[in-house]
């Protein structure tokens, strides 16, 4: 392919009749060297697909990345404001190897107080976390925990709030029903306050003496 200009823009397209031909050309060529440069022959692909696929090869190797130092990559919290990268390398050297060493700033440069700093094992890492958690560095007592990745830690919170359950309440006792002695007023009659009770029938006073 050139431009307007008729330059080359160091890249091209070949059609293969046969599917076969054009994967055996790339196990061939890809990564070969031709003029001291190293050639990419794969598959051509839409835009939308290869935008798809570089985010894919991306997130696999930061998920890699992350599994890599899972267990040594330390979170520290309650930092004082004058702490600064090689401060912050400088408090946590004496306990192993550090491979990286990060204050969080906003985007004016402030510091957010917190950061991160990665060991070359767990091992240096939990030595470093039993001694610097809680360890007052500039009037403050520093807040030291393993860091976990974003969807570790939303998975960690969701299975918190999943243990929890609603408390139950005590259902309400319905009131129950008037009983009335032999004789008196039942559920066909009704009294009224202030009134005298009904009189009963002459026969069933005879009856009942």
């Amino acid at each position: 392919m050139r431009d307007a200009d008729g330059k080359s823009r160091c890249f091209g397209f070949i059609n293969f009749d046969n599917p076969e031909d054009a994967a055996n050309a790339v196990d061939a060529l890809n990564g070969s060297k031709f003029d001291e440069k190293e050639w990419y022959v794969g598959k051509a692909q839409k835009k939308s697909e290869r935008e798809q696929e570089l985010k894919g090869k991306f997130e696999q190797t930061m998920k890699e990345a992350a599994d890599k130092y899972q267990g040594a990559n330390l979170y520290i919290k309650n930092l004082d404001d004058t702490i600064d990268d090689e401060k912050l390398k400088e408090l946590f050297a004496e306990h192993g190897k550090i491979t990286s060493c990060k204050v969080m700033r906003d985007p004016s440069g402030i510091s957010k107080g917190s950061g991160f700093v990665a060991f070359s094992t767990p091992e240096e890492a939990s030595r470093a976390l039993a001694e610097m958690n809680g360890k007052i560095i500039v009037s403050k007592p520093l807040y030291v925990a393993l860091a976990q990745r974003k969807e570790d830690r939303r998975a960690r919170l969701q299975a918190q709030f999943s243990q929890m359950r609603p408390i139950a309440m005590t259902p309400s006792v319905p009131p129950r029903m008037p009983m009335y002695p032999p004789g008196a007023p039942g559920l066909g009659q009704q009294i009224f306050y202030g009134q005298a009770p009904p009189m009963m029938p002459p026969q069933v006073r005879r009856a009942l003496l």
